[in-house]
């Protein structure tokens, strides 16, 4: 029985991906190999990555407001490559009349903010569960990608640093070296 493998991805300009962090981790605990890109992928990236990595599923996680054309984007590129068999799914702030479009152009499901992880886990292995137990064994390159635990996305707080005049100038006349009153 395989694995399913899920390309997590975040398109665009998009620099929020505290959500899809957290369903690439349900996913990966869940059993799912998960694959995530990172911020500020091009359409052309991911779809490269899910077909490099012989992916059953993309999930798009879209913020931005850029969800028509980047769904648009990954269907026509994956439809250009021969690779529509790869599932596209995804999550964000999308309006319920843009839901009914783009799964009219081919998106499985859209999960809006609030959905619980585990309906998505669920969704995931209902889908994709039959797809990915009855091919063959994986044949493509694997690096899954670990996704980092919060703990260990905590930066350390800058110092502050105050600024210094040199010694040499002083306040007053803006003579060097010279008192503050004038001579």
């Amino acid at each position: 029985m395989g694995t399913i493998r899920v390309i997590i991805a975040k398109p665009g300009l998009d620099g929020h991906d505290r959500g899809a962090k957290v369903v690439a981790r349900a996913l990966r605990d869940a059993g799912v190999e998960v694959i995530y890109t990172g911020l500020h992928q091009t359409a052309e990236q991911i779809v490269a990555a899910a077909i490099q990595e012989d992916a059953d599923a993309i999930g798009l996680s879209i913020l931005s407001g850029a969800h028509m054309t980047q769904f648009r984007r990954v269907l026509e590129l994956l439809a250009e490559r021969g690779a529509t068999d790869i599932t596209v799914f995804g999550g964000g702030i999308i309006p319920g009349a843009d839901i009914a479009e783009l799964e009219r152009l081919g998106v499985a499901r859209i999960f809006t903010p609030g959905a619980p992880t585990q309906e998505i886990v669920d969704w995931v292995k209902t889908t994709l569960g039959g797809r990915a137990s009855s091919g063959a064994a994986r044949t493509g390159p694997s690096h899954p990608v670990s996704v980092p635990s919060s703990r260990h996305m905590r930066h350390p707080p800058k110092r502050r640093r105050t600024r210094r005049r040199p010694p040499t100038l002083r306040r007053g006349t803006g003579r060097r070296g010279s008192p503050h009153t004038a001579a």
